[in-house]
């Protein structure tokens, strides 16, 4: 009797085992997703959840107009399943190894290919020269912007879904409707500024989008560029001073990439504050979300 129950119970698992070896395999690997920078980086977590690990190259914090990636960094890159840029140089160490990746086949999701891009306007900034600065350039920071956001997750979604395999239907309803409640949460904060006093100096030309979708004027940088990357030279300083004071600027913004000495010295030779804004980091939770009210909160409050 009992050798009786140890046949049949052989015989059980033999035909379970077999019907197991029937079915389609099943990785039990995550697919990879490689976005270049943290705040975009944030968004398409909040996208992709725990369907596919998520890797950002750069650090949180970093200036990515200068960051280059170590042996790792491109190794992760070049074995991704979907690698997330800008499209618009903003990561300019990165080119060589983003085109190298592109080359070898990796496949890979352009963001400013899903918004309107946003090009250096008639009298923005400070006339320097730079061809990054020029008339006509386009702008590379395209997440000041929640309803640009909002079309870059309406683009990333069906590819996800089409070429990764990742059910991400739900979340990305869900982060849209957010990110539209983002947009009016910033429109509410920056409402109650005057006209007159929406207007804006940074540390350099990152602004733009932010100037655009909630009506402010960019009278100056202290760094004549769309990259931090770029010098600047006393006229140029010379005809920034003139431009705060012919526009009655309340405020002057430092940024990530900005020489706080040159700042200050802005500031104490025409009498207006200075202010650090954030606009190339996450703050400590990790949200795109925070960022953007941050971000209002402070310009409205320093320009009041």
């Amino acid at each position: 009797m009992k050798r009786k129950y140890i046949i049949t119970a052989s015989l059980v698992l033999l035909i379970l085992f077999s019907m197991l070896a029937c079915q389609p395999s099943i990785s039990s690997s995550k697919k990879s997703i490689v976005v270049t920078y943290s705040i975009l980086g944030s968004v398409v977590k909040e996208l992709v959840g725990d369907k596919a690990t998520v890797i950002v190259s750069i650090p949180n914090g970093l200036d990515p107009h200068e960051w280059e990636p170590s042996a790792r960094d491109i190794e992760a890159i070049n074995k991704a399943d979907l690698v997330i840029e800008n499209g618009l140089g903003l990561e300019g160490g990165m080119q060589k190894t983003l085109a190298a990746a592109k080359s070898n086949g990796v496949r890979f999701f352009t963001a400013s290919d899903y918004i309107t891009v946003r090009h250096v306007g008639s009298g923005e900034g400070i006339p320097s020269g730079d061809p990054d600065q020029a008339l006509g350039a386009a702008d590379p920071h395209l997440w000041m912007d929640p309803v640009g956001m909002k079309s870059v997750v309406s683009g990333l979604a069906p590819v996800l879904m089409k070429d990764l395999n990742l059910d991400v239907a739900a979340q990305a309803q869900s982060l849209e409707d957010r990110l539209d409640a983002l947009n009016n949460e910033v429109s509410n904060t920056v409402a109650s500024l005057p006209q007159d006093n929406r207007k804006l100096v940074t540390g350099h030309e990152s602004m733009g989008y932010f100037a655009q979708r909630y009506g402010f004027k960019l009278v100056g940088v202290i760094v004549p560029s769309l990259s931090s990357e770029a010098e600047v030279s006393a006229a140029d300083l010379a005809t920034l001073k003139q431009a705060i004071d012919d526009n009655h600027v309340k405020a002057i913004f430092t940024e990530l990439g900005t020489s706080p000495a040159v700042a200050k010295a802005i500031g104490d030779e025409t009498g207006v504050k200075v202010i650090e804004l954030t606009t190339h980091a996450l703050p400590a939770d990790g949200s795109y979300f925070t960022f953007m009210s941050d971000l209002a909160t402070v310009i409205t409050n320093a320009l009041k």
